[in-house]
């Protein structure tokens, strides 16, 4: 995942196939609760929604990806997830992966 020479090029070598992975790219946004989050995380505690872009082997993995993270940092994954196949901003690991995890809270009405 380094920005080394070897790496300028991963989107064209993944099309290409020069890239291999056993990989699916996925934006995921999950509804739930914010509570104190950590890490360098900021949300004001409450409803919220977790937004999270994944290297996952598939779309169940990375669902249960952003719950898991998620409770790491302080957020619970209650309500629903979405799921959609995206084009990648970073490349692929040799391990699954999330980045560019973000939180917008939002009042329960």
């Amino acid at each position: 995942m380094s920005d080394a020479p070897s790496d300028k090029h991963w989107k064209l070598d993944l099309r290409y196939g020069r890239r291999v992975t056993a990989f699916r790219h996925f934006t995921v946004i999950a509804d739930g609760m914010a509570g104190e989050l950590g890490d360098g995380f900021t949300c004001r505690p409450g409803p919220a929604v977790m937004t999270m872009k994944a290297w996952a082997p598939d779309a169940d993995e990375s669902c249960a990806m952003i719950r898991a993270i998620g409770r790491q940092i302080g957020f619970t994954a209650s309500g629903p997830v979405e799921i959609y196949e995206t084009e990648a901003e970073k490349p692929p690991g040799e391990n699954p992966y999330g980045y560019d995890i973000g939180f917008v809270p939002y009042d329960a009405d």
